[in-house]
């Protein structure tokens, strides 16, 4: 039976009522092979290990499921506790995950919760505060939050690691453990990813029970409706390379890679200045403006975005036409989930890899992973580099002017003791002009004979003392 072919074809896999009528408004109309593979045995209570490509409707394998489940429960949620949680490596995937989530909960009376850094902690803990059914995060604010007592896990009996690869790594490994320490003991958990190596598999095995593995395509692999090239060129010529190709057939939603966050940052600026507006996004950005990036990217008032990898996992933005690969990546799986953010859905994408010679290890990586020989459609090592463009320098003042009001620093190094304009004498006057009034005379003039006398004194003015005379004073009595 070919459930993908029925209209029905969740409610076959057991998905029903005012759920199944949110999948359909939602657009789950026809159950992926992942989801066919996953929801049976995630609603019969197995443990689940899921495996698919980028982009192939992992989100809603594990989320329907979830929600029928805590539907059928009946009971109330207690407070600052959550019934499911849903862990992911970076904030853009965790809020496209609560967001799949929100939607398929109209009229199950169902809320859920966004945990993650770099918001505000208050309004997340004021959130949780009467308790959720679906809390999704990202492992290190939560666990700040756990630790202080804002969310209990007690209560938690569904546990999903969402890119399980990137969250088993040396990086999350601690923080990870120390939730899923934290959840009830007969919870039930689920991985999901598009690649898995032996090691972190072996790991994960740590934490399912006699787990069921689903495998919708071999992992790493790539989607067959992304055409996939190579152009060979050095890193000075790659900022040429790509402003002809966003000025020529790259003309929908373009995604560009970038190593670092430095790199992506270049990457910007250089666009900009060959007339393409950019955003750009990477984890030394708040999290609010990279939301914002990503917003505008997504509703189409931003054609290009430039990120780094941290944008490989979690970023579904409808009719991406091109992925372009500025730098290759470190890790070699990370070109899986950065091409996959084109072809989705079975759409057809590109994906164009610029490769200088000293990355010519890196694709020979990214080949033995995806298990093919990336063709290259051109090569521009023959060429010269071109010509370094000039640096911009500050503007400066380029009349009298403008030059006049840089003062000099020390008053006293004026032409002929003047101080310069605008410093005040002590007396509140401008410095370097008499203190007269309206009459013209100098109210503090001395009478004429004392002026002509040779030991004439002038006025006291009252002047700070310095020095510690109270101390010479008393040690003077």
């Amino acid at each position: 039976m070919n459930s993908s072919s029925t209209p029905n074809g969740f409610a076959e896999l057991g998905i029903g009522g005012t759920l199944l009528a949110a999948a359909v408004r939602a657009g789950f109309e026809h159950p992926k092979p992942i989801q066919t593979l996953a929801i049976p045995p995630y609603l019969e209570g197995r443990d689940v290990l899921g495996l698919a490509q980028t982009g192939s409707g992992k989100t809603a394998a594990f989320a329907l499921p979830i929600l029928s489940r805590i539907a059928a429960l009946g009971t109330k949620r207690l407070p600052r506790t959550a019934r499911a949680l849903i862990l992911a490596p970076t904030r853009e995937l965790a809020v496209q995950i609560e967001e799949v989530f929100r939607e398929l909960a109209k009229g199950l009376h169902l809320s859920t919760a966004l945990v993650l850094g770099g918001v505000s902690r208050a309004s997340q803990v004021k959130r949780l505060h009467a308790g959720v059914d679906v809390l999704v995060a990202t492992p290190g604010r939560l666990v700040d939050l756990v630790r202080e007592k804002d969310v209990s896990l007690a209560e938690t009996r569904f546990l999903v690691l969402d890119e399980a690869d990137r969250m088993l790594d040396m990086g999350f490994l601690p923080d990870v453990k120390r939730l899923v320490k934290a959840t009830h003991r007969d919870r039930q958990t689920s991985l999901f990813s598009a690649t898995m190596p032996a090691e972190i598999e072996a790991l994960a095995g740590t934490l399912l029970k006699d787990p069921v593995r689903v495998e919708a395509a071999p992992q790493s692999t790539t989607a067959s409706e992304i055409a996939q090239s190579v152009v060979m060129a050095r890193t000075r010529q790659k900022r040429g390379i790509l402003a002809g190709m966003l000025a020529g057939d790259a003309n929908g939603p373009v995604l560009v890679f970038a190593r670092t966050k430095h790199g992506a940052d270049v990457v910007t600026r250089n666009l900009e200045r060959d007339g393409f507006a950019a955003a750009v996004i990477h984890g030394n950005k708040s999290q609010n403006a990279r939301q914002r990036a990503l917003n505008g990217f997504r509703d189409g008032s931003v054609r290009i975005l430039v990120a780094t990898d941290i944008a490989a996992r979690g970023i579904d933005v409808p009719g991406i036409s091109h992925v372009i690969n500025y730098d290759l990546p470190d890790e070699a799986e990370s070109y899986v989930h950065r091409i996959g953010r084109t072809g989705r859905n079975g759409a057809d994408g590109i994906a164009v890899t610029l490769c200088d010679p000293a990355e010519v290890s890196k694709l020979r990586q990214v080949e033995r992973i995806i298990r093919m020989r990336l063709p290259v459609t051109a090569s521009h090592l023959d060429q010269p580099d071109p010509a370094p463009q000039p640096r911009e320098r500050p503007v400066r003042a380029e009349n009298a002017d403008q030059r006049q009001h840089h003062r000099p620093k020390n008053p006293r190094s004026a032409p002929n003791g003047v101080h310069a304009a605008g410093r005040k004498g002590p007396h509140g006057k401008p410095a370097g002009q008499p203190r007269e009034e309206a009459g013209g005379e100098n109210r503090h003039a001395l009478p004429r004979q004392l002026m002509d006398k040779p030991t004439a004194k002038k006025p006291f003015r009252n002047r700070k003392r310095r020095g510690n005379f109270r101390r010479q004073a008393t040690k003077a009595a």
